[in-house]
Formats: structure tokens, sequence, C-alpha cells
């Protein structure tokens, strides 16, 4: 009896010991991920420590903590040089499927974090936007936490986040001056700040361009709704902007006719371009989830110091110049311009400009490039351009294998941006010409999220665009 006394003596000390052990990690990896760039070292540790388990029962929780360094040296390394594939060689030979452990641990710590009390789910897919509300089966009485999912350099535009629910009801745009109670129109240019949804599909054709006001969300989410075959969006000299769920195609130049802006301000409006999102003057502003394609000139513009700026998860096509950013190769003032292209998807019937930069720093990242004609990235004027984690694609033509393209400018010019491709995937031929001296201070302007593995980038795209979502079901 008092042998098997000790030994239950001894099993609860283990059982103890092994609680603790598991607390402690539990605690480190809260304050980690509270911290900036927490959630990066915590991901990397415990990947590193897949087997932990094993190693904290077979040698008990008190010799695995003593003998265990925090964060190890090899996920410090691959932080350090920036390897985004770094830490899933490190742990390659130690679990079966690396991402998988990665996807795991990242579900983990949501759930052990704030964000659980928040009503915040995770779905695991990689994509960190959409596995931060998408598993919501309950989104719809939710909608206003999607303004907190934003990553990139956009990531704190808040839309309408603190301000009343507005539902469309009415698809008719006939007086941009005098727009009718219930119009996308009367809605957007508002002073206080709303989250505007639809009551039901709709196609709007806008007569003049919808020029918005600041703190403001258009969430298409639950209808399928088009704004086509006429003017197109503009977001001019305001801040704080949500465009989610919509499609935005076939834009037309319009104007030279009045057009209201707020409810006390209206004016005379010269000819548009025919964007389908035309950002001028603008900052924190968030572009997700949209399907664009075939407009007059831009799919989406972004000009005249405009800043802080996302672009993700959207589905582009058919189109030839598809993203302008900066306004000319003199206007300085957009030295300032920051914009993260993150999770979208470039497709069919593109050609040029995905996107063409000036004075700026970009940050492109996990995008998947299946089609252009003639290049993918271009700019000019001395851009910063950090390409992480993207799939490009080349097309057949051997004359048009080249990702990038200076416009206009000379090697001897040229040769000194910074431009690099790390952990891209380059296929049927593709090639990214890198320049610079990659100094550490320009990057780390250009960088904005943690890239992902290039070989999740499927996953990560695969619902680009505008969403089928319904009430009472995960999106």
């Amino acid at each position: 009896m008092a042998e098997a006394g000790s030994s239950a003596a001894r099993t609860r000390r283990a059982g103890l010991a092994a609680a603790a052990a598991a607390l402690l990690v539990l605690v480190v990896v809260a304050g980690s991920a509270a911290l900036p760039g927490g959630r990066v070292t915590v991901l990397h540790s415990l990947r590193h420590r897949s087997t932990a388990a094993a190693a904290v029962v077979a040698g008990g929780a008190r010799r695995w903590l003593r003998d265990s360094s925090w964060p190890p040296a090899a996920a410090t390394r691959s932080r350090a040089d920036g390897d985004a594939d770094g830490s899933a060689r490190a742990v390659a030979g130690a679990v079966e499927d690396p991402e998988a452990v990665a996807n795991d641990v990242h579900v983990s710590i949501r759930n052990s974090t704030a964000r659980r009390n928040l009503g915040y789910l995770s779905c695991g897919t990689g994509n960190s936007i959409d596995d931060c509300w998408r598993c919501d089966s309950d989104w719809h009485n939710n909608r206003q936490r999607l303004a907190d999912c934003g990553i990139g350099f956009g990531r704190n535009a808040i839309g309408g986040r603190d301000g009343k629910i507005y539902v469309v009801t009415d698809p008719s745009d006939d007086d941009p001056v005098n727009p009718r109670k219930g119009t996308l129109r009367y809605a957007v240019i508002q002073e206080e700040p709303l989250w505007i949804i639809f009551k039901r599909d709709m196609v709007i054709t806008l007569k003049e361009e919808l020029i918005m006001n600041s703190f403001k969300t258009i969430d298409g989410r639950g209808a399928n709704v088009h704004i086509a075959n006429g003017a197109c969006i503009t977001i001019q000299y305001i801040t704080n902007v949500i465009i989610h769920g919509l499609h935005i195609h076939d834009c037309k130049p319009t104007g030279n006719a009045m057009v209201r802006s707020s409810p006390s301000h209206y004016g005379w409006r010269t000819m548009a371009d025919g964007d389908a999102v035309s950002i001028f003057g603008s900052s924190h502003v968030w572009v997700d989830h949209c399907s664009l394609s075939n407009c007059a000139d831009g799919l989406i513009d972004a000009i005249m110091g405009s800043t802080a700026i996302t672009v993700s998860n959207n589905y582009f096509t058919h189109h030839n110049e598809v993203m302008l950013l900066g306004h000319s190769d003199s206007y300085v003032k957009d030295k300032a311009m920051q914009v993260t292209i993150a999770f979208n998807h470039f497709g069919e019937g593109l050609i040029q400009r995905m996107p063409r930069c000036r004075h700026g720093y970009f940050h492109v990242v996990n995008n998947d490039y299946t089609h252009w004609e003639m290049y993918a990235i271009g700019g000019s004027a001395e851009p910063t351009i950090n390409s992480q984690g993207n799939r490009y694609l080349a097309p057949t033509n051997a004359f048009a294998k080249e990702v990038t393209k200076r416009v206009e400018t000379a090697q001897t010019v040229w040769k000194s941006w910074n431009w690099r491709s790390e952990g891209d995937l380059l296929l049927n031929g593709a090639y990214f010409t890198p320049s610079g001296a990659g100094a550490s201070a320009s990057y780390s302007r250009a960088s904005s999220l943690g890239a992902k593995s290039s070989s999740m980038v499927g996953t990560i795209t695969s619902d680009a665009g505008a969403l089928s979502c319904h009430k009472g079901a995960a999106c």
C-alpha cells in the first residue's frame, strides 16, 4: 500500500508539473502576442516546438523548460534574415506537415487571447483577414467587426465602424445634387459615420461620380451588388473608408456636372477618367473582396498624396492598366505613400500595372498573378517595392516573361532603386529583376505584414473577389 501511495503521489506531482509548464507557456504566448510583432515570434517559436508535448512527458516539465531557449535561435535567425520560409525549413524534419502545425498554432493563439472574447474565430486558412471573420455564422449581426480585421498599411481604416447601419433600398441615382433617401449616394455623403449595407441584390448605375465622405463603409455582403455601366467611386480628400464585397465594372468617364459631396456642399465636377475606385489625397483606405474589371481608366488608382492604403482579396480581370499608385514623377508629396497589395488574384485578360508605382513604399505580398500580357509590376521615380511570397505565372509569350518593368528609365538610374523579390514562386519562365543595395530602412517602410509561404498562395487567394454570403451561415 505504501508503495502504491508513493507511486500515486509521484504521478500527481508529474501531472502538476506538466500543468504548470503548460500554463507558463500559455502566459508567454499571450504576452508575446500582445507585443508589436509578438504573434510572429510566437508562431515561429511554436512551430519549432511542434513535438514539445512528447518532451514534457518523457523528461518532465521542469527539465524541458530549463533546457529550452525562448525564442529558439533558428526562429530568431529566420526573422532577422527576412526569410519567409526559414521556420518551415527548420522544422521540416520534425513534423509531417509544417503548414498544418502553423495553422493549428494560429488557431490556438487566437482562442487564448483577447480576440476570442470579442467573438473572433479562425478558419486557419492562412488568410488572416478571412480567418478573422468568415467562420462566424452570425456575421450579419456582427458586420462592423470586419473593421478590426484589417491588415497592412490600411489596417487602421475603421470606415463606419462606430456609426449606425444604413440600409440601401433604392438602386437609382437620378439626381446627384439632391439624392433621395434610401440611395447609396444619399448614404455616402452624410457627415456621420455609417456602415452601409444593401436590402437586396441590385445594379447601381451612377449618373455621376459617387463622391464619398469620411468614415464610411460600403459593405456588399449578403447581396449581389454591382456598381456598373456608369460613373464609379471617388474617395477625395477624406479619411477612413472601407469598400467591401462589391462588383465594380464597366465604369465610364462622366462629369461636367454638379455633384453633391456632403449635405451642405455640392460643386462643379470636370470630366472623370472612369476609374473603378479613385483615391485622391486620402488616407486610411481599405478595398477588400471586390471583383473589378473592364473600366475606362484604372481599376484602383491612388494619387495626390494618398497613403495608408490596403488593397486585399480582390479579383481583377479583363483590364489594361490595372492599378496606378502615384500622381506623376514630379509630384514629390507621394513620397510618403505606403500601400499594401495582399491576397489578390490578378486573373484573365489583364495587361499591365499590377501595380505601377511612383514615389513611395509598396508591399506586394501573397498575391496570385496568373495573367499578364506586358508585365506585372512596374514603376518610375524611385519607388521601394517589396515583393514577398507571391506566385508569378508568366504568359506563353517569350518576350513577356519579366515580372518587372522600369518605365522609361535608364538602367544607370534604376539600378539603385530598392526592388526585391523574397520567397516568390516564379513559374513558366517568369523572372523578377531586383535592384538596389537593399537598405534595411527603406524595406522596413515597405513592410506591413508577415508574408506566408508562396506555396499557400492558392489557398489564401482561392476566394478572392466578392463573396456569396448568406445569413445564418459562415461566409
